[in-house]
Parts: structure tokens; C-alpha cells; sequence
């Protein structure tokens, strides 16, 4: 390993958790959260991060590697809803020969529909209005799925 790989507290992601920049967040709790990406390949992609500082798939906690698995699998859930989606892309990039660009571990969940393409990666700024409606939609969904879960478990 060279030095290049260390954790970097100045990143993006590092930032947005301490809440130095903006972001349309759709879910939190004490050990991760999720939001969407402003260059979204498609509508409603989103980010799920675990709150400790982890480069990547190589460095980060098992625990907290669980947790972040967990919460992307309830955000997937929701935004196949949210966005009427046939199924669900979920990517995880490890250092930048695996093609990772932020070097804060991070999952993207992408809704995807049938014979619709992807846009390139970080190719075009979504507007801001745009990524608030759609941030809108997935905590809809997602209280939606919290509350059939308490309604099931309520019997």
C-alpha cells in the first residue's frame, strides 16, 4: 500500500457528513446516511455512507460494512417504488484502479428502468429542485415501507 490509500477527512462525503456541505438527504441514523448524487446516472440514484471514516471496501469495519449493506437494501426497496423501477443497480468502487472517485466508502443504489441507459458517470449536474422532488419521493417511500413494517409487526 502506498500512501495515497490513507483516509482523507477532507473528502466530499466527509464533508457533507459533518454537515460542512449541502446535500438532499433521504435517510439517517447513528451510523449512516443516505443521499442522492447531484450528477445522478439516473433519477433518484442515491448514496448510502457509513458515518466512520472508511476508504473503501478494504478498510472499513465488517459491522459497519453490515450496516451500510443493510441500509442500501432499504433504500433500493424504496426506490424501486419511489420511481416506478423494473429493478434496482447497485455499484461499490475500491480504490481508483476499481473505479472509485471519492475515497469515503460509498454505495450507489440506482432505479433503473427497461431499455433506458444510463447516463456516464458524473457527466451532467442535476438542478437542485429536480433533486429535491426526487428526494422528496424516496423519504415518502420510505416512511411508507417503515410504517407497513410497524403494521405488520403490530399484527
Amino acid at each position: 500500500m502506498t500512501a495515497t490509500t490513507a483516509y482523507d477527512p477532507s473528502n466530499i462525503f466527509a464533508r457533507i457528513l459533518r454537515g460542512e456541505l449541502p446535500a438532499q438527504k433521504v435517510y439517517e441514523d447513528d451510523r449512516a446516511l443516505a443521499f442522492l448524487d447531484i450528477m445522478p446516472r439516473c433519477p433518484g440514484h442515491a448514496l448510502v455512507i457509513p458515518k466512520t471514516p472508511a476508504r473503501n471496501i478494504l478498510d472499513i469495519d465488517p459491522d459497519d460494512l453490515a450496516h451500510v449493506a443493510k441500509v442500501a437494501k432499504t433504500i433500493a426497496i424504496a426506490a424501486k417504488a419511489a420511481f416506478q423501477a423494473d429493478g434496482i443497480t447497485v455499484q461499490q468502487f475500491n480504490e481508483e484502479a476499481g473505479g472509485q472517485v471519492v475515497f469515503h466508502l460509498h454505495v450507489h443504489i440506482i432505479p433503473r428502468h427497461l431499455g433506458v441507459p444510463m447516463k456516464p458517470p458524473a457527466s451532467e449536474m442535476e438542478k437542485p429542485e429536480v433533486l429535491a422532488e426526487h428526494a422528496a419521493r424516496l423519504r415518502a417511500a420510505l416512511a411508507e415501507d417503515a410504517a407497513r413494517q410497524r403494521a405488520a409487526l403490530a399484527g
